[in-house]
């Protein structure tokens, strides 16, 4: 039993990258494939699966840049912010700049899953699930 299942898929992502394999496979959900979304609109990832079968399973596809020797991942840190333990909530003034504009924050809001630089422009707040760069 997985007590966030969140933070174990930011962790299968991050160890995946660490040793350079082109996917990654975890147990799907609507929120874990509503984040796969978002990543890869933003440009972090190549694509994401989600295969029906008895238990549906989500593959995410990484994305690397450079040749060979030189390649290196695309996402340089990916973290949960929100807890189980101990959950953070931002209003619709207080979404977190990643990195000065050049990372993500994912949020839950009213209106679903989005970045916090959407969520910013709509005027929303919400449940800061974690950050990307």
């Amino acid at each position: 039993m997985i007590s966030d299942p969140i933070a174990d898929m930011f962790t299968r992502i991050r160890n995946a990258l660490q040793v350079g394999e082109p996917s990654v496979a975890m147990p799907a959900s609507k929120l874990k494939t509503a984040i796969a979304e978002i990543l890869l609109r933003q440009g972090y990832i190549e694509g994401y699966q989600v295969s029906d079968g008895g238990k549906p399973e989500l593959t995410i596809a990484l994305k690397y840049h450079g040749q060979r020797r030189e390649r290196r991942p695309v996402i340089t840190h990916i973290a949960r912010v929100s807890r189980p333990s101990r959950r953070v909530y931002a209003g619709k003034g207080e979404i977190p700049w990643v990195l000065s504009g050049m990372g993500i924050a994912i949020i839950t809001t009213p209106k679903g899953v989005m970045t916090g630089d959407e969520a910013r422009r709509r005027g929303l707040g919400g449940e800061v699930i974690g950050v990307v760069w």
